[in-house]
Order: structure tokens, then sequence, then C-alpha cells
């Protein structure tokens, strides 16, 4: 008899970063920065990945997606207090899944790990801002979660 269909799928392991997947990390990181098309410096990669893998920084998380000893996508998650809550929120800022596992649940994978993550930190509010034309996204986060009415101001510097 043959395998089944989904006995052939490989499963998605979503899991917390590791020093050792510094260069996968980096591959993706940098495809989801030119996604966004910006850059960081040498400098803020080495800063963000020590930061997200020192287990004395609680407030800096990562979790990554592996498939077939391949990291295919990443997130990053911030806890932090709130002036309209007793507990923490967790913002989560970046979330990047690779061209070809998009569309298979990864994605939707990533974030119910940052939501785990959160509920085990006592922490039930999660919220993340995305490009207003990031519609092949934004059709995952209206199956997942409430779009709010806010719009992000920044600081411009002269």
């Amino acid at each position: 008899m043959a395998p089944s269909a989904a006995a052939c799928v490989p499963t998605v392991v979503i899991r917390p970063l590791a020093a050792t997947d510094k260069p996968q990390w980096a591959r993706l990181w940098e495809a989801y920065l030119a996604f966004y098309e910006t850059s960081v410096s040498e400098a803020v990669y080495t800063s963000s990945f020590d930061r997200l893998i020192d287990p004395e920084v609680r407030d800096y998380n990562g979790l990554v997606a592996e498939q077939d000893g391949q990291l295919i996508g990443l997130t990053h998650y911030i806890f932090h207090r709130h002036g309209w809550k007793i507990e923490d929120v967790c913002y989560l800022q970046d979330l990047y899944a690779t061209p070809a596992s998009r569309g298979t649940g990864v994605g939707r994978k990533l974030i119910e790990g940052v939501y785990a993550a959160a509920d085990a930190a006592g922490t039930p509010t999660v919220y993340w801002m995305t490009d207003a034309t990031n519609s092949v996204a934004r059709t995952l986060y209206d199956r997942i979660a409430a779009l709010t009415p806010f719009i992000k101001y920044q600081r411009v510097m002269s």
C-alpha cells in the first residue's frame, strides 16, 4: 500500500532560535528586510541576533520554522509594558516565511508559536503591524486576528 500524501509532507517544527542558526537566520532576515525595501548594518544584525539568543534577555525573542534541517521562516517578538494593562503585551515585530513555503501554514504556525509564548508568559495580548499593501499576509492575518483601526505615526528626524 502506498503512503498517503499527508505522510509524505515534511514536518515543520517551530522552535526557539539557537546560536547555530545564525547563517540561516541572517539569510531569512535579510530577505524579510528586502521585502520591505530596507536593510540594516552588520552591527544591527549582530546585536539583534545576540539579544535574540541571550537567555538573560527576556523581552526580545525569536522563533524559527524548520523543515528537513532548513529554516523556512522566522518571527521576532517583544514583551513590553502597557499603560492600559497590568500585564505586559506582546508585539510581534517581524514575521517571514520563504516564498516556497507560503500558503503551507508556516506563517500561521509561527504566529501560533508567538501566541503560545505569550500565553505561557501571562501576556495574552499579541499585536503586530504590516504594510497596507501586503495582501498575501493580510489574507492570513484576517483569519487569525482582528484588524484594529489604529494608524501608525513615526517621528521624522531632520
